[in-house]
């Protein structure tokens, strides 16, 4: 026996999975879980078992559920089971499933009434299910027995706790209808992860078994203690019909005869039941699939329309066609020569916005890293004064000079132009290094064409690196210009008669500079402790003066100001839990630089960021730390040498002079070397794309075989067109579901305040017109059918358990109903406007 309400959406929903599964998507509906809550005995794997249609739990007296049972149903054309320990072996004997249950669970939990929170995960196929998640949880119980330990009850219910509380878990509430329902511990439970009733469904059981005279009949109308979806009710199989092996189909036929013929249910005999359950929970699960449609079909709509345009130009398509393979090359060329030119211009429909790439890259290569270079190979002052001294002496000889010598100030200008070599050669490196990735980047759009694509890097490529050897000969020939004459008629020039005066000169330009901003950006100060605060970002502003940070880029809030003298730069080794660059900056006098630490650590995201600010306080006179180490002997001579007044004069005149000098052929030389690589590399490269490769491509080999497509390019048209298909194909079905299913709106809200919650304590249910009342012993029972006394409610007979009244007869030796039979006149139910 199937679940037949069920069934009618089976076909509909296999049918937008197999659309789903062929374009390689799983079929997200999210179908709920539907966990079955209840206490010990309650019919709460009876309940399960009838969804399935097959008996395969196990049952017995007292706790027989002692592990969560994760029932994963899945549409399939036969019907087997299979758990998650057993991986591979079939059961199509559901005996054998409930043995195999019992037995997994002695294992984890022993044969003495242990539990454990470790779920048993079983899966059944069958062609009578939906996809979707049973859950069987133990039941509450309060008196541990056996091997389970004192504190069973919090155990079990943080164990329920863990499935209910998943928003898409719709909780079925069971609770036997011969016990104490507004004492039940599932509707608590409900109601502390479901105040608004959204998904939970109250399930009476066993009412069959109620004591004669009795019936649950305002319960099941929700008159009683009202639930926003209401109560139904089952009849399940007894341990006689279990025992007896009465089958499913015969129990759910016993069930309908039963609502038919008791006078109390009888009215309601169409909204009980076993299938009146599986049909609301079906309609339940329609619902879902229905509000979960509207995001499905716009997904699908933007995946078709994102392939409309490349399924349209692969209909038709015929990878041998010559002349379709012409006017392809013709295509890849010229695009491959469009991409590379807007890499290097610049460009608004290809902006890279993670890193720095092409023409960028380059730009910052000439006016930021080149410029380091040059200024990184400044050498010490003291050496450059020994140096000096040391040549005015060898110039003069045995004799002693009265003048300064020109030759000296030659000599070191030109040691110092030869050092230029270094930077410029590196400079060239670089850009190259950009192009070659550059043309890498570009060719990314061939990679259907892996022929085309490593024809056009190797041509490319070997053209640039062709051109390296000019470039680098022609920035080399630039350095041999300036050494070949060294001009001091220069109108920058100094000359030597005002050399005398350049120290004057140069501390006025310099305190008129001071104010000048250099460089502003975000840094983040990584040597703060933990105790204040941490790593922290601030605005940093670098002057010709100071090193000055903000708390933002507004500039209002001034947090510290660093003086730049006897400062310089040295890196700092990335930590391996760090993502960031870091720099310091410390005194050479070894001074705290801020506050109380020796070094302020700055972090960066890159290091490009790094190398851009360590270039802009070398322009602010901030040098990197010396890596090389002077022998011991050189440094005792460089310590203990000393000069005359008159060769001091001498060696300060000539210092200003190579300083002067030295600024006029750097300046030259940053401009000569961007003009220079950009005519001899970048123009030339991007002329010899556009005229010349493709003529080298037809060179250098068969034109058919450069145009063969990739097997992932073949893979990928056939997949598009698939994929195409497949979409218009899944919102077809998914109009389908939407014609065939109508949507049941969600019940009104009612009061179920009588429903207590966890952290409040136990709560009895307010009084209702239609409960019996307890009675005094003075008091004799009002006749049958007399309506209850006017504007005197009383609390619920037996749904009262304080002890306020002790002489209430009792039956002793018999469970109190939970209803009893004599009601007054029905009354409507008692609803709150939604």
């Amino acid at each position: 026996m199937g679940n037949r309400g069920m069934e009618e959406l089976i076909p509909l929903v296999n049918k937008l999975q197999d659309a789903f599964s062929s374009i390689g998507q799983a079929c997200n509906l999210d179908l709920p879980q539907i966990a079955v809550v209840g206490g010990q005995s309650a019919g709460k794997s009876s309940v399960l078992e009838n969804f399935v249609g097959r008996d395969f739990l196990p049952r017995g007296s007292g706790i027989v559920t002692r592990r969560p049972l994760v029932l994963q149903l899945i549409s399939a054309t036969a019907e087997w089971a299979e758990f998650l320990h057993c991986k591979g072996k079939k059961f199509t004997d559901f005996d054998e499933v409930r043995q195999e249950i019992e037995a997994e669970t002695d294992r984890v939990t022993g044969a003495n009434k242990g539990i454990s929170p470790v779920p048993i995960n079983l899966r059944v196929y069958s062609p009578h299910v939906l996809n979707l998640t049973l859950i069987d949880l133990p039941g509450i119980t309060k008196v541990p027995v056996g091997d389970q330990p004192a504190d069973i009850e919090q155990q079990i219910r943080d164990m329920i706790m863990q499935f209910i509380t998943r928003e898409s878990c719709l909780i079925l509430a069971v609770t036997p209808a011969n016990s104490d329902l507004a004492n039940s511990d599932a509707l608590k439970l409900s109601k502390d992860v479901d105040p608004q009733g959204l998904r939970t469904i109250g399930v009476i059981t066993k009412l069959d078994l109620m004591d004669e005279g009795t019936d649950a009949r305002d319960v099941l109308e929700n008159k009683l203690l009202p639930l926003r979806r209401g109560y139904i009710g089952v009849v399940n199989r007894s341990q006689k019909d279990i025992d007896g092996k009465k089958d499913i189909k015969a129990a759910l036929e016993a069930e309908r005869k039963f609502f038919l013929s008791h006078p109390a249910y009888r009215h309601l005999a169409d909204k009980m039941g076993t299938p009146r359950l599986q049909k609301v929970l079906n309609q339940q699960l329609t619902n879902h699939i229905r509000d979960t449609l509207p995001a499905f079909r716009s997904k699908l709509q933007s995946q078709l329309l994102a392939l409309d345009k490349e399924a349209e130009e692969y209909r038709g398509y015929r990878p041998d066609d010559p002349s379709r393979k012409t006017k392809q090359l013709l295509q890849m060329v010229q695009q491959f020569s469009v991409d590379f030119d807007k890499r290097i211009e610049g460009s608004g429909d290809q902006v890279d916005t993670v890193e720095l790439s092409g023409g960028a890259k380059i730009n910052r290569i000439f006016h930021e890293r080149f410029p380091f270079e040059l200024v990184k190979m400044e050498c010490d002052e003291k050496e450059m004064r020994r140096e000096i001294s040391y040549a005015i002496k060898n110039i003069h000889g045995i004799r002693t000079g009265l003048f300064t010598p020109d030759m000296a100030f030659e000599a070191i200008v030109k040691k110092q132009v030869i050092k230029l070599k270094g930077p410029c050669v590196k400079c060239v490196d670089m850009v190259i290094q950009e192009l070659i990735n550059t043309v890498r980047q570009c060719s990314n759009k061939l990679e259907c064409y892996p022929m085309l694509r490593e024809e056009t890097e190797r041509i490319v490529t070997a053209h640039i690196r062709d051109r390296e050897s000019r470039a680098k000969d022609q920035v080399l020939l630039l350095i041999d210009i300036q050494l070949s004459y060294i001009n001091t008629n220069h109108e920058d020039f100094i000359g030597f008669a005002n050399a005398q005066q350049r120290s004057s000169q140069t501390n006025k330009s310099q305190s008129s500079a001071g104010n000048q901003v250099i460089r502003k950006g975000w840094l983040t100060i990584n040597n703060i402790s933990i105790m204040k605060g941490g790593a922290k970002e601030y605005w940093f502003v670098l002057t010709a003066e100071s090193l000055s940070w903000f708390k933002d880029d507004e500039e209002k809030e001034k947090k510290y100001m660093l003086p730049l003298d006897n400062l310089k730069v040295r890196d700092v080794e990335k930590s391996f839990m760090s993502s960031k660059h870091i720099f310091c900056i410390f005194n050479t006098e070894s001074r705290n630089v801020y506050k109380d630490n020796r070094t302020l650590e700055l972090a960066c995201d890159s290091q490009d960021d790094v190398d851009s600010w360590k270039s802009s306080l070398l322009r602010a006179g901030v040098y990197p730390e010396k890596t090389v180490t002077v022998e011991s002997e050189t440094t005792t001579t460089s310590d203990n040498f000393s000069m005359d007044p008159q060769l001091e004069r001498k060696v300060e005149t000539i210092r200003n002079l190579v300083d002067s000098y030295m600024a006029i052929v750097n300046k030259c030389i940053r401009d000569l070397m961007p003009k220079t690589i950009m005519h001899l590399m970048i123009n030339n490269v991007k002329d010899f794309i556009n005229a010349e490769l493709l003529a080298q491509l037809y060179s250098a080999g068969d034109q058919n075989a450069l145009m063969d497509e990739s097997q992932e390019q073949a893979q990928r048209r056939d997949e598009v067109l698939r994929t195409h298909q497949a979409l218009k194909e899944a919102l077809a079905i998914i109009g389908d579901i939407s014609t065939s299913t109508i949507t049941v709106p969600l019940p009104p809200p009612v009061d179920t305040s009588w429903v207590g919650g966890s952290s409040g304590g136990r709560r009895s249910p307010p009084p209702s017109p239609t409960a019996p009342r307890r009675m005094s012993s003075g008091q004799r029972p009002a006749p049958r059918g007399a309506p209850p006394p006017p504007n005197r409610p009383g609390p619920l007979g037996p749904f009262n358990n304080s002890a306020d009244s002790p002489q209430a007869p009792s039956r002793p030796n018999r469970a109190p109903p939970s209803i009893p039979s004599r009601r007054p006149p029905p009354s409507p139910t008692r609803q709150v406007p939604p």
